[in-house]
């Protein structure tokens, strides 16, 4: 037992004896295994880590391989198909039409077609080619004197601040290339996104970026100003994320800089705190106030909501608000909880919020029942990537899509998964200047245009395939899976439907699916919430 317990001091200790041999030989050598003899003392006389006090030296490797452990695993362990949370063949898909290179896949696919959840389109005899061109959908028709024709792929919300001025730049410059739009994510309205005049989706959460009073409430005035920008073609109010719902976020002081301040409104030497909720409003009829407001401060541009869906009872709350007020949002985003962050923690990430396929179909039921659908466009986000991924979320009930880490690929993004210590090995979602020089804005840029481009012509080849002239003809018909018991169904007869006004004639709930019976007849306009039954 003696022996074994000292077996694993040997490799440290030989170094000593090593390093007196090898000084006659080699100088350098002789120092080398010095400096190992003192790692290893130090390793012996230390008391935080266990495993190298107990291992001196050889205790290090541990650490070492756990380092490296993601890059290992993404380059030699996962296989193609593994979603952690994108697969390289999903990555490899991105980096091909960013570059301009060929994007086509030999000898089949790699896929199991018979396993439960597969998923395809049905094809039509009767093709034809739609124009990618004329992908657009007009958000604000009706109410706005400003509405706005939006691609039917966008940049989803990213702030400066998590990503780096050059990313920003980038992602900028490619949306004005390719006529689409780019999210400012909550750090609000950056020199960094006005640089090229791409088109912007100014996103305000609870911190009131760009438009917030010293003490962090909305500022009319400075909302007013920021708006009548000619970039600024839309407004979007983010209630919740997915990657974090329900959960607010601080940017410590340390990483205030200048640019990130001037942003934000915020004073440089300070925390900058996102509240978890708003203080604009507290219910959901004040809520619906406040889009009014916002709509008339900005000249009569669209105006929105971002969320995640938690309880239906809160979305059927706001629903009724639009009911019983006649307001409405000119759209709705809705945000599955598969969504991307730069840091979240984790109980959040893995357990809050509804993914985007459930959350997506209860909106779009909700507007259908409630007669509400015509006048408020949808939007979705979370983990659309691919054509395929636009195609399931327009059958779902969305009118377009947004991608926040499907461009972060385009910019060059290798999935390392260290958005959160600052540490970006590409430069995308770092503060560090020199890391930032990675992106050469130009050359990122046409990744970004192309990458849209190509993915809206695959959008059209699938399009035709199925005989339809345009994206918004897809329906959940036009959508095959295999259920549990490996059946194939349309997607139709696998998910619920509401009528048109369905919720206007049965607001008591009898005869309405799930979650629709239990909240929609106790959930009230005045309150978030249910009132007791």
């Amino acid at each position: 037992m003696a022996r074994q317990s000292l077996s694993r001091f040997l490799p440290w200790l030989i170094t000593a004896p090593l390093a007196l041999v090898a000084w006659p030989l080699s100088p350098w050598v002789s120092a080398v295994f010095g400096v190992l003899f003192v790692l290893g003392w130090l390793d012996f006389r230390q008391t935080k880590q266990a495993v190298r006090r107990n291992y001196p030296l050889t205790g290090r490797l541990r650490y070492a391989l756990e380092y490296i452990r993601p890059e290992l695993r993404q380059y030699f362990l996962e296989n193609d198909e593994e979603k952690l949370p994108f697969s390289r063949n999903q990555r490899a898909m991105v980096y091909a039409r960013s570059k301009v290179e060929n994007d086509k896949r030999g000898f089949g696919s790699i896929k199991d077609m018979y396993s439960p959840g597969t998923e395809w389109i049905a094809h039509s005899l009767q093709p034809v080619q739609p124009d990618p061109a004329t992908f657009k959908v007009r958000v604000g028709k009706g109410q706005c004197a400003q509405s706005y024709d939006l691609s039917l792929l966008n940049i989803s919300g990213m702030s400066f601040g998590a990503l780096s001025p050059n990313a920003v730049k980038a992602l900028n410059r490619g949306a004005a290339m390719g006529g689409f739009a780019h999210d400012t994510g909550e750090g609000s309205i950056s020199r960094h996104h006005r640089e090229h005049g791409g088109d912007l989706i100014w996103q305000i959460a609870s911190g009131y970026f760009g438009c917030r009073t010293p003490d962090g409430h909305f500022d009319p005035v400075r909302f007013a100003q920021q708006a009548e920008s000619p970039q600024v073609k839309m407004i979007e109010v983010k209630l919740s994320q997915g990657a974090k719902p329900g959960h607010g976020g601080v940017l410590p002081k340390a990483k205030v800089s200048p640019e990130i301040a001037e942003a934000r409104g915020v004073p440089m030497g300070q925390d900058c705190v996102s509240p978890a909720r708003h203080s604009a409003f507290s219910s959901p009829i004040e809520l619906l106030n406040f889009i009014t407001q916002l709509r008339q401060l900005s000249g009569g541009k669209p105006v929105g909501i971002k969320l995640c869906v938690g309880h239906p009872a809160e979305w059927f709350s706001i629903v009724k608000a639009m009911l019983a007020s006649g307001q409405t949002p000119d759209f709705i985003v809705v945000d599955g909880a598969e969504g991307g962050t730069g840091a979240a923690p984790i109980e959040f990430a893995d357990h809050v919020g509804m993914p985007l396929r459930d959350g997506l179909r209860l909106v779009h039921n909700s507007l259908v029942g409630a007669g509400l659908r015509e006048r408020i466009k949808i939007g979705a986000s979370g983990k659309v990537i691919s054509a395929f991924d636009i195609a399931r979320c327009l059958a779902l009930g969305a009118d377009w899509c947004n991608s926040a880490r499907g461009f972060m690929f385009a910019l060059g993004c290798i999935q390392s998964r260290s958005c959160h210590t600052d540490h970006c090995p590409t430069g995308v979602a770092t503060q560090d200047p020199v890391r930032q020089r990675a992106i050469v804005v130009t050359d990122k840029a046409e990744r970004v245009y192309y990458f849209h481009a190509n993915t809206l012509h695959a959008l059209a080849d699938l399009v035709g395939a199925a005989g339809l002239q345009k994206p918004g003809d897809i329906t959940a018909h036009h959508l095959m899976m295999r259920d549990p018991k490996g059946q194939a169904c349309s997607l139709a007869s696998c998910i619920d439907t509401l009528l048109p006004d369905q919720l206007l004639a049965d607001g008591a709930g009898q005869g309405l699916p799930s979650p629709f019976a239990e909240f929609w007849p106790r959930s009230q306009a005045e309150n978030w919430g249910v009132h007791p039954s």
